[in-house]
């Protein structure tokens, strides 16, 4: 009886609104909320659904329609102020993400805020690699508003009624939209990643959520997880999952190269945005000679998720676990969670001191904090040294050159952990500006003073490098570097006594040109993500290793090779050196690949394979993933602490 009343009141409200002679012209004003979010999908080509797919539609129009109706219930400039306050929030939101994602090919994601301060140095970079056709458009709505916000009819006074409807019905409509995506998936299912509502139940993967829900459910829902969402109470069911991996006996793990660097130093070289292409004897002669000259993991892929790639890069190295994948949360912020069998604190247990050397200040991305609860003696930054007066100290060359610093690396008493991580290579790439503008500066600099001293006249060359000969001058930087690493070994007789880990944080997915990528490496997938990982000590034989890797294999190989006491099992990957492991790398989007196939994001794989083999791999990667996030999610070696205490 209640829904025939309820179904009767909308019936005359709706013919009442279908009466009225402005109704026709206050449907337009739902055109630039259409638009925006039409324009963005389109612009962002996100491949997960077509554009005819139907709940994304339904999510906008009803938003859309809420906005519209919720502003013009008000009377005259109140119903326009509030029209207009919502319509500049949603251009905002419309052109952060097309923006954003012209630049990184991520959708933007609200804990991105974060990151505010670190990223605005890059703000005018991100202009630039938007597409123009993006402001085209945005300046066409901004016209279409202007027009309505001038010519839009209001009622004479508030119409209440018509606010209540408008704000029921779109409650309503908004608890059926998520049921137009399917139904989800139960339990532990491989391919509960590409189930579209276990895609919106989980909200983790940008830009697959964005394809399934448009604009506004997309951005409305993002910041509600991110900053109003209370974390969900503990699942019983996750723990046993827990409990049943780690509530075993420790099988001994020791190979032919457990211990084989046993009680020497060991420097963790971090670099970033050198791809593999990149490592040749023109560019980087140094690092070429030192990877032809080591254990070479051929087949390395870094994981890259879009947000703080550097800092996720780190964490994976110093943890064993990746940033989570099924939830959103930034590497950055389990500074709280207990890392017990975390790198420093195992080295630490063996005598050994730790410490990491960057350019930046550590309060960029809270590494101080962060390498603290890693188990870190120190985080040191050449910015917070306040020792220079221009940007000089982001040349990776300062790491070696600044007194301080190496000091802090080459003087110190007893076995040593020495964590690097270069910049030079990091965007811009532009003779004008940044790093390569520096390096030419410099070069000039010294062809001056020999001109002078030669009694010559100097002129300074004009100045026509391209964006790709800038890259290959910043990775230089970083490969200067590297050569004077190597002599400050060799002064201060660590030479032979010394293992370098070297492994690149991320592709070189900064580069504007996206066709510098094309003639070097596979682009159509997360096979992009090949880059270098070597691990050196002089006098060993070199060894070409084949097998797939990611950053979550290098804590483990590292600890067996230095002969530690750890747990194989605490560690999301594995030891790459044992003959037990098979290979493979996964990333965010749950595509894998193992050597031989790729799986994509729709579980599509790219040649022909054994479906049950395919199965069975999917399985182990989702197993992999749940466990990865389940264990930061529950800081689950906090608990593991209390117990063996």
């Amino acid at each position: 009886m209640k829904i025939k009343i309820l179904a009767k009141y909308f019936y005359h409200r709706l013919i009442e609104l279908l009466k009225n002679k402005n109704f026709y012209f206050v449907l337009l004003t739902i055109v630039p909320f259409i638009s925006m979010d039409l324009a963005t999908r389109l612009f962002l080509k996100l491949k997960f659904v077509k554009l005819s797919f139907f709940p994304p539609w339904f999510f906008t129009i009803i938003w859309s329609v809420f906005f519209v109706g919720f502003s013009f219930s008000f009377k005259k400039k109140i119903a326009k102020t509030i029209y207009s306050i919502v319509f500049v929030f949603s251009f905002l939101l419309f052109l952060v993400h097309n923006v954003y994602f012209c630049l990184t090919k991520e959708i933007f994601d609200f804990h991105l805020i974060e990151l505010a301060g670190e990223g605005s140095a890059y703000f005018g970079d991100a202009l630039k690699a938007t597409s123009i056709w993006v402001y085209v458009v945005a300046v066409l709505i901004i016209a279409v508003f202007i027009f309505i916000a001038i010519k839009a009819p209001t009622f004479e006074k508030n119409n209440y009624k018509l606010m209540i409807s408008f704000i029921i019905g779109f409650i309503i409509l908004h608890l059926i939209a998520p049921y137009t995506l399917g139904k989800a998936n139960d339990g532990l299912s491989w391919n509960t990643w590409y189930n579209k509502r276990n895609v919106y139940i989980n909200f983790n993967d940008g830009n697959k959520s964005f394809a399934i829900t448009g604009l506004y459910e997309y951005s409305i829902r993002n910041f509600y997880l991110t900053f109003m969402a209370k974390d969900k109470t503990e699942d019983e069911s996750q723990i046993e999952f827990l409990n049943s991996i780690f509530n075993v006996e420790e099988i001994e793990h020791k190979n032919e190269y457990t211990g084989m660097f046993k009680d020497k130093n060991v420097i963790f070289l971090q670099l970033e945005g050198i791809d593999n292409w990149l490592v040749d004897k023109e560019t980087m002669p140094n690092l070429y000679s030192l990877m032809s000259k080591s254990i070479n993991f051929a087949n390395h892929y870094s994981f890259y998720n879009g947000g703080g790639s550097t800092f996720n890069s780190e964490f994976a190295v110093n943890t064993g676990y990746l940033t989570p994948i099924s939830y959103t949360k930034n590497a950055y912020t389990f500074n709280r969670n207990t890392f017990t069998y975390s790198m420093a604190n195992l080295f630490k247990k063996e005598g050994y001191s730790v410490n990491a050397f960057h350019m930046n200040s550590g309060e960029y991305y809270s590494r101080t904090i962060n390498y603290k609860s890693w188990g870190f003696d120190n985080y040191y930054g050449l910015k917070d040294l306040k020792q220079y007066t221009d940007n000089s100290y982001q040349l990776d060359r300062e790491l070696l050159l600044n007194e301080t610093f190496y000091n802090l690396m080459f003087q110190q008493e007893g076995k040593f952990v020495n964590y690097l991580i270069t910049y030079s290579p990091h965007t811009p790439f532009s003779p004008d500006r940044g790093v390569c503008k520096m390096i030419l500066d410099l070069k000039d600099q010294e062809a001056e003073a020999l001109a002078i001293e030669n009694g010559e006249e100097f002129i300074a060359p004009e100045r026509l490098y391209t964006e790709e000969e800038c890259v290959r001058i910043q990775a230089g930087e970083t490969d200067y570097m590297v050569g004077l690493l190597i002599q400050a070994l060799k002064d201060n007789d660590l030479y032979d006594n010394t293992v370098i880990v070297a492994y690149a944080d991320h592709y070189l997915y900064t580069v504007s040109d996206k066709t510098i990528l094309d003639q070097y490496k596979d682009t159509t997938n997360n096979l992009i993500n090949h880059t270098p990982l070597f691990i050196w000590s002089n006098g060993i034989k070199k060894k070409t290793i084949n097998k797939v890797t990611s950053q979550i294999n290098i804590l483990p190989t590292v600890l067996n090779l230095f002969g530690m006491e750890y747990h194989s099992l605490y560690y999301s990957g594995d030891d790459a050196l044992d003959k037990s492991y098979s290979g493979i790398a996964f990333f965010n989007d749950y595509s894998w690949y193992d050597g031989k196939i790729y799986v994509d994001s729709n579980g599509i794989a790219n040649e022909t394979a054994d479906p049950a083999l395919i199965a069975e791999k999917n399985d182990h990667v989702n197993y992999l993933i749940k466990k990865n996030d389940l264990v930061l999610k529950y800081d689950y070696f906090k608990e593991l602490k209390k117990s063996s205490e």
